[in-house]
């Protein structure tokens, strides 16, 4: 792949068309039925039941695999389906005539259960990030080059009503050529929080922030510009979460774990599971299978990750990003300005400007009971013009759940296709290598104290 083109296809040949066959009704099977598998669950079982069949779950916990099994029958009426270890993972792709696997499974692991699936003759469908490292992205390519099978990576913020309309108005030219990006998004303190009381807090598992969840959001700008990352720099820290800078903060009480704990009864960050029934079944009447701990102390110790990030990019087409990422936030949103020949595009979104009273956050997980208040304008785009009076762009707003009702339309992609999408939210393996590049490239410029070129980076795992 040349490092030098400006811009280029996401898309590897033939993979819109092999979306558009997937009305036939293929046979899926799920890894890791922890609370992103849920969506995917859901749709097999009720509203995309006509479009493909859930034949299998697999996990290495057996209570969690029941409990998933009881709520396919009790939520969706759905008989239960077949459930195996990862030990079985090829028996179950064989004996179930399995077509494809849905990757839902602690990010570390996407990649082993990506390649033995192809190996297997399926193709996959990966929850993001695509994988945490360099050395495990290489793995994905090589067995794509092998098997000829196809990787479909998750971006449903791609699909989001309001981010198409970014795509569509950048697309048009308004602003002229996009010569530079700023990007700040802020996780507040129940979202940002609980990525430090489970297994994302330790960087092995999750790459961090930085590829964990901001692989969402450096996708999101290759798409919306066009154009892939060139070198990264990168500077970030623990800085509010953990025990040593809770003790600088003066706090003096501190717990291992919130569930039971008389300590965390005072804590507002804390979890207790044994009050949300969901987490009771899915995780605490599980823990003494695998001893994952899911509501650990945010502000204890062990933690590897950032909770504070700055970025610079430069990408192949001359543009350059800053970005920062902040998981401590009191609301969560984000601001993105576009900056080009012609103008500025101006992007706000007030994502959830409140802390969740309701038995379940955006992942169908967690709570935190915590009065809010809600945003009277959740999101704008504003287009600024040279020497022209701002005009605010009109967009579709949606009530619906789940990234800004990116979800749902995902879903539909995913499950039944056949929709001309000239935006090209479909995203393939080399959309998911070039998402997490960025991502990767920054956890190495953080260690390293050093820019990082992304373009060779991206040979090394490419091939």
């Amino acid at each position: 792949m040349s490092n030098t083109g400006c811009f280029r296809s996401f898309r590897s040949p033939g993979f819109r068309d092999t979306l558009r066959v997937m009305s036939t009704r293929k046979r899926y099977a799920v890894v890791g039925v922890g609370g992103r598998s849920k969506m995917y669950v859901k749709a097999l079982a009720s509203t995309h039941r006509e479009h493909g069949e859930l034949v299998a779950l697999c996990d290495p916990n057996s209570v969690r695999l029941e409990y998933a099994n009881e709520q396919l029958s009790e939520e969706f009426g759905a008989n239960p389906v077949a459930t195996y270890s990862p030990r079985d993972f090829e028996t179950m792709i064989s004996r179930e005539r399995v077509d494809t696997v849905i990757v839902t499974s602690i990010d570390r692991t996407h990649h082993d259960y990506i390649v033995r699936a192809m190996d297997a003759g399926c193709d996959a469908i990966s929850e993001k990030p695509m994988t945490v490292d360099a050395e495990k992205c290489s793995a994905i390519n090589d067995a794509i080059r092998r098997t000829g099978k196809n990787l479909t990576v998750t971006f449903n913020y791609r699909y989001a009503p309001r981010n198409s309309r970014v795509k569509e108005v950048l697309l048009s030219g308004a602003i002229g050529e996009i010569k530079s990006v700023h990007f700040e998004w802020l996780l507040d303190t129940s979202h940002g929080a609980d990525y430090f009381r489970r297994w994302h807090r330790d960087k092995r598992n999750s790459g961090g922030l930085m590829v964990h969840k901001a692989t969402h959001h450096f996708d999101l700008v290759n798409w919306w510009i066009n154009s892939t990352p060139k070198s990264v720099f990168a500077v970030g820290d623990l800085v509010f979460y953990g025990k040593e800078n809770a003790e600088k903060r003066g706090l003096t009480e501190f717990y291992d774990r919130s569930t039971g704990n008389s300590i965390a009864r005072r804590d507002p960050f804390a979890l207790h599971m044994d009050s949300k029934e969901k987490l009771r079944r899915t995780y605490l009447e599980a823990e003494h299978e695998d001893g994952y701990r899911r509501d650990q102390s945010v502000f204890s110790d062990g933690i590897s990750i950032e909770d504070d990030m700055s970025v610079l990019v430069r990408y192949n087409s001359g543009a350059s990003m800053t970005y920062h990422l902040t998981a401590y936030s009191p609301w969560e949103g984000f601001r993105i300005a576009f900056n080009g020949t012609k103008g500025r595009l101006e992007y706000n979104v007030t994502e959830v400007s409140y802390i969740s009273t309701s038995d379940s956050d955006i992942h169908g997980e967690q709570a935190i009971d915590k009065k809010g208040h809600p945003a009277d304008i959740p999101a704008e785009l504003v287009l600024h013009r040279h020497w022209q009076e701002p005009e605010y762009i009109p967009f579709e707003q949606t009530d619906e759940s789940g990234h800004g009702g990116g979800d749902t339309r995902l879903l539909n992609d995913l499950f039944i296709g056949g929709e001309r999408d000239p935006l090209g939210r479909a995203a393939d393996h080399v959309a998911g290598t070039d998402s997490i590049l960025t991502g990767i490239a920054a956890n190495i410029a953080m260690a390293e104290k050093r820019p990082v070129d992304v373009n060779e980076l991206r040979n090394r795992v490419q091939g």
